[in-house]
């Protein structure tokens, strides 16, 4: 299903044949649960390696922003490792801290000449974020982002799980 340059896919973002993946990643870029496992454990230990070069170098990565490494194993050759916030119910900069998660992610791309994307559901499992409300703004923050980017030729949002599908995939209809 498309809309634009946007699309929707029910499936394993590891999988993705793409210039880069998107991983939810937390602050210390220190590998976790959900997708964020799932991408360092079929990525392999060269994620983790880079990972930690960035954290050594710079702390980790704050909450909003997005950082770049290798894909490792992975079949996209980069990983872009956004931080989405923990929601805390909405009063704490949640929204705006998840829509630059997603024009962060576009931005780091666009520096590195990327082209195709593919991003998860960020912060919409362990962090507790609202699903409807995070795909509101993940479409609206891409969007918004890809009119500032012409050389980004697609963008596809990978639901792991049904109720993100449908809900994605009722937004880009």
């Amino acid at each position: 299903m498309t809309g634009e340059h946007l699309q929707v896919v029910h499936g394993d973002i590891t999988r993705m044949e793409v210039d880069a993946i998107v991983n939810a990643a937390n602050s210390g870029l220190l590998g976790g649960g959900g997708v964020d496992g799932a991408i360092h454990g079929a990525g392999g230990p060269a994620i983790m390696e880079a990972c930690r070069a960035i954290r050594d170098a710079n702390g980790g990565c704050p909450t909003g922003e997005a950082v770049i490494t290798t894909g490792g194993r992975l079949p996209a050759p980069y990983v872009i490792h956004a931080v989405g916030p923990v929601w805390h119910g909405g009063g704490q900069g949640e929204d705006e801290q998840l829509a630059d998660a997603y024009r962060n992610s576009i931005r780091v791309a666009t520096q590195h000449h990327l082209r195709t994307l593919a991003f998860p559901n960020i912060s919409t499992g362990i962090y507790g974020f609202p699903r409807e409300r995070a795909a509101d703004i993940a479409i609206a923050a891409v969007r918004e982002a890809l009119a500032a980017a012409p050389e980004i030729e697609q963008v596809t949002f990978v639901c792991f799980d049904d109720e993100n599908y449908r809900l994605y995939r009722e937004r880009l209809a």
